[in-house]
């Protein structure tokens, strides 16, 4: 495994407070009058803007123009911009992503589930899993919340919030036109056009055009060339009279394309005798799978695969959001948003050229949701209350095709297809209440609570496709399972936060808050009829505490925050991904609540600017602990005191950027590492499904001239190979389904602004 860069963590966190100590150290000396003051950094952690350093959040930001410069594609890429998240696409692109942050999170491939951290676009809720891909296209910044947001953001935040903001219509005209090209034959077309429609409304149209092949090669000429093809585009209008704004949005999504090709880890150095290959060799030429299969090459991104494998996706929706402000002191708010997602991905489990496990995960969901709130600002107290609506419909046809290649050879319950269809309707209603008092000339008192309701209706009907007569291959459909139920589930959630103003450059914070993640039905593949009528799932809880600093120095401008937390994590909601205990079957895949969970870290965050010319940013997460409790899952494995799955020890990023003048005209360089240490991809601690540590380095240069910019840009530039996903099929094919993280990519952009 190439890993040209390894961290010492426990020395970068070190080195990190002794320069913090440094630059305050100096800070008298420095001459203040001739230094340009850092940016103030406005968030929207409380669902109104206000500066980085006044709320009692951990929470990490990131500028637009750092994501469209470096080509971070979409939402999947922005975990090493705060410490302690990790986001991945999980089962390839167009699957529901994995997004983990502080060891909270969710690593299952089923499009009918919810994630524990919510995602906001624009301040709405994009509602399940599926619909958290988010291309990053004319996006102003986004927020990384870290910690339970269940009282204003509610449900389904447990981990935490993402929120996406895009550039709203500026009055103004003005546009611009950005085309590239890059290695795997990508190419790309961005553009923006802004124009006033007047004094009181101005509109913005944007758009993206992507299309590009994936970094895997795969050595199996009968499938076609793997890529993608992505479309996307945004409208919006933005209306301000004296006391009433007003702002519509509408959106677009195409893709079109053949899905990444998945690798194989084959685990078997004898298919004879069934002798297993060290984890060290797994996946090399010296292992196979059941039937005696590799893929060939040592080479970790060459594969072979029968991957024609086609992935579809279309989509819309809309927003309008409607700002009145009824007095000086009170804002009244509306947000009503409508979305709809079709999908079809089309994929391939053994890794290999024969027939033995592929399928089709299809969706069709559509997502409702209006909510109104009351900001009054006093004097005294701040106080936002609310209410909110959610109706989420998802439908699922699914195929699972399993060991084609044996139909007439093996019994026919070994051979089947597998139709499962699933439709699931959740409602959602919340009342919510928050409130900011001043206590003193220093203190600020924050408090919170939310009340959600939610009801939840599924059914699920599967038929298979079975040999009846050997000399009949094509096999007969026959009925299967039908399932159908209702469940509804009620509580409350909070915060409670202190902060106190220390200096006028910096804050302590003590914060505790609850959230909860809904229970659902587990629309993945099911191989019976007792399964499916067990596949539903409680709610589960966390209990967090928190303490934090922030610290603000403009004139020196550094800007620094550390914060500790410990969370008493209940009813974990954990896929698992169990051996059947019928031989030659596929594994048998839950969604459980399993015991409680204990987990802690610190974590750090430094921006610092020591010229102007050079600025430096470095964050730090460290996760000791992240273990459950006592558990024993319904197949007999016990799992307590394992460490949880997707979450890593170390985490750290670093990034530094130059600013000068070229030949009189700007020219910056930027350069950003990010350090994962291992961690495992399941809840066995399966050492074969372990990810060892990695470092993903990053970099582009920009130069201006006139109007015209032109960028070269790279991502993962030594080509370090790391696995998105390792999924456990051991027990059925003797091999792990191995989703390879992208190579190298580089390009070159050129930009024009009018």
């Amino acid at each position: 495994m190439k890993r040209p860069y390894q961290f010492n963590p426990k020395l970068t966190m070190l080195a990190s407070s002794c320069l913090a100590a440094c630059v305050m150290g100096n800070a008298s000396a420095q001459n203040t009058e001739a230094e340009k003051d850092m940016e103030v950094i406005s968030v929207y952690a409380q669902k109104r803007p206000q500066s980085i350093q006044d709320v009692s959040v951990a929470v990490s930001q990131v500028n637009g123009e750092l994501l469209k410069t470096q080509h971070f594609k979409d939402s999947t890429e922005i975990g090493l911009f705060a410490p302690n998240v990790k986001i991945t696409q999980n089962a390839a692109e167009g699957t529901p992503p994995a997004v983990s942050i502080r060891g909270i999170g969710l690593l299952d491939y089923n499009t009918a589930n919810t994630s524990p951290v919510a995602m906001y676009l624009d301040g709405v809720a994009v509602g399940s899993a599926n619909n958290q891909i988010i291309n990053l296209y004319d996006v102003e910044h986004v927020d990384i919340l870290r910690g339970p947001q269940g009282t204003l953001f509610g449900r389904n935040s447990t981990g935490g919030a993402i929120l996406i903001r895009t550039n709203r219509p500026e009055f103004e005209q003005a546009g611009s036109l950005t085309l590239g090209i890059a290695n795997n034959n990508a190419s790309s077309l961005e553009g923006m056009w802004n124009q006033p429609l007047g004094d009181e409304t101005a509109m913005r149209l944007a758009f993206n055009y992507q299309d590009y092949d994936y970094s895997t090669q795969n050595n199996f000429s009968a499938s076609p060339t793997a890529g993608m093809e992505q479309k996307n585009a945004r409208l919006s209008l933005l209306s301000q009279w004296d006391n009433v704004e007003l702002y519509l949005q509408a959106h677009i999504e195409d893709w079109d394309g053949i899905s990444q090709p998945v690798g194989s880890i084959g685990i078997i150095a004898n298919p004879l005798t069934g002798e297993l290959c060290s984890p060290a060799d797994a996946g090399s030429t010296r292992c196979f799978d059941s039937f005696g299969f590799n893929d060939g090459s040592d080479d970790f991104f060459t594969v072979s695969v029968n991957n024609d494998s086609p992935h579809k996706s279309d989509g819309y929706g809309f927003i309008d959001e409607l700002n009145w402000q009824s007095s000086d002191n009170t804002t009244v708010t509306s947000v009503s948003s409508f979305n709809n997602l079709e999908r079809s991905h089309a994929f391939n489990c053994d890794g290999s050229p024969a027939r033995l496990c592929e399928g089709v995960l299809g969706l069709d969901t559509h997502l409702f949701s209006q909510e109104f709130r009351v900001l009054n600002e006093f004097t005294h107290y701040t106080l936002t209350s609310g209410v909110y609506f959610a109706d989420e419909t998802i439908k699922q046809d699914n195929i699972n095709d399993i060991l084609r290649d044996f139909r007439g050879i093996l019994p026919a319950d070994l051979t089947a297809t597998f139709y499962y269809d699933n439709h699931i309707d959740t409602q959602n209603v919340a009342l919510f209440s928050q409130i900011e008092v001043p206590l003193a000339t220093r203190w600020l008192l924050t408090a919170g609570l939310r009340y959600d309701y939610e009801s939840l209706e599924y059914s699920s009907t599967s038929t298979l496709n079975v040999v009846v007569n050997p000399n009949d291959l094509a096999g007969v459909l026959v009925p299967f399972y039908t399932v159908s139920d209702k469940q509804s589930d009620n509580g409350i959630t909070g915060q409670f936060a202190l902060n106190y103003t220390y200096s006028d450059t910096a804050n302590l914070y003590y914060r505790f808050a609850n959230g909860s993640k809904s229970g659902g039905y587990n629309g993945g593949f099911l191989s019976s009829e007792e399964q499916a009528i067990l596949a539903d799932y409680g709610k589960e809880r966390l209990n967090a505490h928190e303490v934090g600093l922030k610290t603000y120095w403009p004139e020196q401008r550094l800007r620094m925050s550390w914060a500790a937390f410990y969370y008493d994590y209940n009813d974990q909601q954990v896929f698992m991904n169990q051996a059947s205990e019928t031989p030659q079957m596929p594994p048998v895949q839950l969604l459980e609540n399993v015991a409680d969970s204990i987990i802690y870290g610190l974590e750090s965050e430094i921006n610092y600017q020591p010229t102007q010319q050079l600025a430096m940013q470095l964050s730090v997460g460290y996760i000791p602990h992240a273990e459950y409790e006592e558990y024993v899952d319904p197949l007999g494995n016990s799992i307590t005191d394992n460490q949880l799955p997707f979450t890593s020890k170390w985490n750290v990023s670093a990034a530094l950027q130059y600013d000068t003048r070229l030949m009189n005209n700007p020219f910056s360089a930027n350069v950003m590492v990010d350090y994962q240490s291992a961690f495992y991809f399941d809840q066995n601690m399966n050492p074969y499904a372990r990810q060892e540590s990695y470092s993903l380095v990053n970099a582009h240069f920009k130069y201006d001239v006139d109007n015209w910019s032109f960028i070269l840009w790279g991502k993962n530039l030594f080509d370090t190979e790391y696995s998105q996903l390792k999924f456990d099929l051991s027990s059925f094919l003797g091999m792990l389904e191995d989703f390879k993280g992208e190579g190298r990519r580089y390009g070159f952009d050129v930009a024009f602004q009018f």
